[in-house]
This record gives C-alpha cells, structure tokens and sequence, in this order.
C-alpha cells in the first residue's frame, strides 16, 4: 500500500519504501518503512489516513529547537515518539548560495560530513528501523530530505537495494519539495527565507555520498560497522523488511 503524501492536509512528502528490490531479488515491504515531512503538521482530519497505516513509531531526526519551535506528532493512541537528533553542523554555517560548487557538491560534502559527525546517532536510528517490534515507522526531520534521505538510504543499502534504485527513491523528494515551497510562498508572498537552504535533491548527490561511504570504509557494511551498528541489526531489518 503506498500512500500518497495528497491524502493527508499538510504533509507534502510522505511516502512508503516499499517495493524496491533488495538482497536476493526480494522486495522491500510496503507499509513496514515511511519517510515524510515533519510530523507536526498532521492535523484532526488527517487522523483515519494515519489510523489506517498502523504506525507504531515516529522516529524524529529534528533538532531539539526545531521540535521546541513546532511540536511533534499528535500524541494518537498506540504511536511511540522516538526522538534521535543527528547532530551536524547547521546549514547556515556553509551555505550553498556563497559557494561556487555545483549542488550535487555541496550535498555530497554536506553528507558525508553528516555521516561521519552523527555516526552514533544514525546508528541509533537504524537501530530501531532495525526492531521489527517498531514497525511500521515513519522516519521525518523538517522537509524530509537530508537528514531522513541519509538514514532512508542506509536503510535501503544494508537490505540490498542497488545504489541507482536508492539514488532515484531520495531523487522523488525535489518535486515533493517543489509542491511545498508553492504552498508556502503563496501564504505569504515575498518570503526570502526559502532560498537559504537548497531544496532540490539530485539523484547524483546520493549516488556519490554512498560511493564516498564505501570510499572512506570500504562497503557499506564496513560504514555501519565502523558506527556501532552491530550484524544482527543489519540481520533482522533482511528479515522483516524483505519479503
């Protein structure tokens, strides 16, 4: 069952991962691994949508101001909020509109950078994508596109999902993106702030940031090794997110 994020009021990127197809031929499974937009903005008449889905967990990868500024998800009946800040340095810091890189650059470096300075962190989420007892979650930071691209393609890697497959999934996040900056700049006009981070999520920058993992650590594997994912964590999300 996919679910489109246009079934829910004011979400703009939400969608299953399901149907990849990892290790072995298999296919990842529909309605076990979500990734979305930030989780506050479900509302009352969003409630039968999520219902539905059944998700257990809401594993939220914002900053600690960020869920101060906008809350989490509603506290519904049966969902554990399970809150993992990637730490990394802000944006800000190095913007990309006073560089002369090329985006799918900047995205590699800012990932790479993410990868290594959050380690422990992405380990810790995998770790509990990893718990087929949290299934199904919804992974989310703000738009959904960095810090939930990176541990949704760690994901798809370690079950087995080629490189180009993740590449394309994370790439399906731009127009999503789009739709939302529309929807922001029409309530309120002008707005500036929009531009200060880059919202396109270009294949190439993925592909590159995986290829530079298994660069720097020797395989995939060897990265979630080297962060203190243990094999049996790797072992169970083959098991219960692959048909």
């Amino acid at each position: 069952m996919t679910i489109s994020a246009y079934q829910f009021s004011q979400l703009f990127n939400f969608r299953d991962l399901g149907g990849q197809r990892g290790a072995g031929g298999r296919a990842v499974r529909h309605g076990r691994v979500y990734r979305s937009d930030s989780l506050h903005a479900l509302t009352a008449e969003d409630r039968a949508v999520w219902d539905r889905l059944g998700v257990r967990t809401v594993l939220d990868l914002r900053r600690p101001r960020e869920i101060e500024k906008y809350g989490r998800v509603p506290e519904w009946e049966g969902v554990h909020w399970e809150h993992v800040y990637l730490r990394h340095q802000e944006w800000e810091e190095v913007p990309w509109q006073h560089s002369a890189m090329p985006l799918a650059d900047y995205l590699v470096e800012r990932y790479l950078a993410m990868a290594e300075e959050s380690g422990a962190d992405i380990a810790r989420a995998l770790g509990v994508i990893a718990d087929p007892d949290s299934a199904p979650v919804v992974v989310h930071c703000m738009a959904g596109k960095d810090r939930t691209g990176i541990v949704c393609a760690l994901t798809l890697a370690a079950v087995g999902v080629p490189d180009q497959d993740i590449a394309e999934e994370y790439a399906l996040t731009s127009p999503n993106i789009a739709r939302l900056r529309d929807t922001l700049l029409r309530a309120k006009p002008g707005r500036t702030d929009l531009d200060r981070i880059p919202m396109d999520t270009p294949a190439e920058a993925m592909l590159r940031s995986l290829a530079g993992l298994r660069e720097r650590h020797g395989s995939i594997e060897g990265y979630l090794s080297d962060i203190g994912l243990p094999d049996s964590a790797v072992s169970s999300m083959r098991t219960h997110l692959l048909e």
